[in-house]
């Protein structure tokens, strides 16, 4: 198939070589028979009138007859081919191109031996008389100029024609030896050239192909600055910029895929989130209604049994509404309907605030809280939601606090950010585990959550809080326990867009 490529593009070049050479030398023969006549008579007539300009200018200025215009005289007549005679009105010769005697004798027939009908007269001057004649004798045609000069002396100017018509006819005859050794060079120059020229094209050729095929490793190697190498280059770059765009096409696709499974992941999780807020309402609305009836039906008439149910009530009652609550923060931060206040606090201060409200309910438990940091941490972020990501975390940490029952909280300056971590000593959460502690209503220990009062969205919120403040948050489990941390600025760039 290659083969017949290369075979079909030489032959196409070898026949417009062929076909080119062929036209011009066609078109030159034509110009040689049509016009080349006419244009040597012209140019013998502007020669033989030049001539006799000379002649004539000579015999004004009284030059004619000195040896620095006979140099100028034979240089003119044997350049021309012209046989030129200058004599006087008496007969006798003055200059001679030739043999004085002959040329007179031809001068003589040429004006009073021909029949004047046949001659062609081409020029007639005050000065002069151009005509073309024929010697039926010797079949020949000739120019014949004649004039008179200012000093009463005759000028005769001759020109045979004759020697056009074969000069004419060797001309065409070299022209035709000449196309044909043109012909082969042509076909050995378009062989070359063919050759030279359809091995990039063919090249170009198969990495087309190979771009159909979508491997673009292939490439033109082409180095000079003819077109095809232009065209190579183009093909190597328009080679990577397909390779490019199909590979971010793959890449759009991927991501595109990871939307549609994230799409059909919060959509399972619409559905978790419905089924978790019915579960979690169910239990307190049950013990709700189940002691709401004993109270109705008085099935304890004691005072003490009616407070006890009454604060039954009340505690599940408090429970949803702080849900409720959550639910509703959430909703906010997750939307992007709570702007957040970015200001400078000082995190230290905050941070033994919440301590401080936390100790009574550690102390009830025998937990130990340290909190080492006794200067100013001068941070940005809302104040408010900072302190509710901080009390969220140290609430988690008192409620799953055991063994030695110590909860610590510590800096680590990481650059622009400084880590804050809540660390409690207790259970490590399960590896299976550790990664969905962020989604809503899960609940690694669902029996103590509940014991606890816990509803499985506080982590939620913080993992809300601190998108929202484009900040990263995690957990972390050590062999002893576990370490919430959450990360904020230092600076007054601000991470927040």
């Amino acid at each position: 198939m290659k083969n017949g490529k290369r075979m079909s593009l030489t032959f196409q070049m070898i026949i417009s070589f062929i076909v080119v050479i062929a036209l011009v030398i066609g078109i030159c023969i034509f110009m040689n028979v049509t016009f080349l006549e006419e244009y040597y008579i012209t140019n013998k007539e502007n020669s033989m009138i030049s001539g006799f300009e000379s002649i004539y200018e000579a015999a004004n200025d009284g030059t004619l007859e000195s040896d620095d215009y006979a140099v100028t005289f034979e240089s003119m007549a044997s350049n021309g081919n012209l046989s030129i005679l200058v004599m006087s009105p008496d007969g006798e010769s003055i200059l001679a191109s030739g043999d004085s005697d002959r040329m007179r004798m031809q001068f003589m027939e040429a004006l009073f031996g021909l029949d004047l009908e046949r001659a062609e007269l081409l020029i007639y001057d005050d000065r002069y008389t151009l005509q073309k004649q024929k010697d039926d004798r010797l079949g020949e045609e000739y120019l014949i100029l004649w004039g008179t000069l200012t000093d009463e002396n005759l000028v005769m100017i001759r020109t045979p024609l004759e020697s056009l018509k074969a000069s004419s006819d060797i001309s065409n005859e070299f022209m035709i030896y000449s196309g044909m050794v043109a012909v082969v060079i042509a076909i050995v120059i378009s062989l070359f050239i063919s050759r030279k020229v359809a091995r990039p094209i063919l090249q170009l050729a198969d990495i087309s192909k190979r771009m159909a095929d979508l491997d673009f490793e292939a490439k033109y190697t082409g180095r000079s600055n003819i077109e095809i190498d232009i065209l190579g280059e183009n093909m190597n770059e328009l080679s990577e910029n397909l390779e490019n765009t199909i590979s971010e096409l793959k890449s759009a696709n991927n991501e595109l895929k990871i939307d549609i499974e994230k799409k059909e992941q919060i959509d399972e999780m619409r559905k978790d989130f419905l089924s978790n807020v019915s579960h979690e309402l169910k239990t307190p609305l049950a013990l709700i209604s189940g002691y709401a009836e004993g109270l109705k039906e008085c099935i304890n008439d004691d005072e003490e049994s009616r407070n006890f149910y009454c604060d039954v009530i009340m505690d599940e009652t408090d429970k949803m509404n702080q849900m409720v609550k959550k639910l509703l923060s959430l909703n906010q931060l997750e939307f992007g309907n709570n702007m957040i206040s970015m200001e400078r606090f000082d995190m230290t201060e905050l941070i033994n605030g919440v301590i401080n409200a936390q100790n009574i309910l550690a102390g009830q438990t025998g937990i130990e809280i340290t909190f080492d940091a006794n200067k100013p941490l001068y941070v940005w972020g809302d104040e408010f939601m900072i302190e509710e990501v901080i009390t969220n975390y140290m609430s988690n940490a008192i409620h799953h606090c055991e063994g030695e029952k110590k909860i610590n909280v510590s800096y680590e300056d990481k650059g622009d950010v400084v880590r804050v971590s809540v660390f409690n000593t207790g259970k490590p959460i399960p590896e299976e585990d550790i990664d969905k502690v962020w989604i809503k209503f899960y609940k690694v220990d669902k029996a103590r959550t509940r014991e606890y009062g816990g509803s499985g969205i506080g982590l939620s919120i913080v993992k809300a809080i601190m998108d929202s403040h484009h900040r990263e948050c995690g957990v972390k489990n050590h062999t002893d326990g576990v370490e919430f941390w959450m990360e904020m600025d230092t600076t007054e760039t601000s991470h927040l867009k």
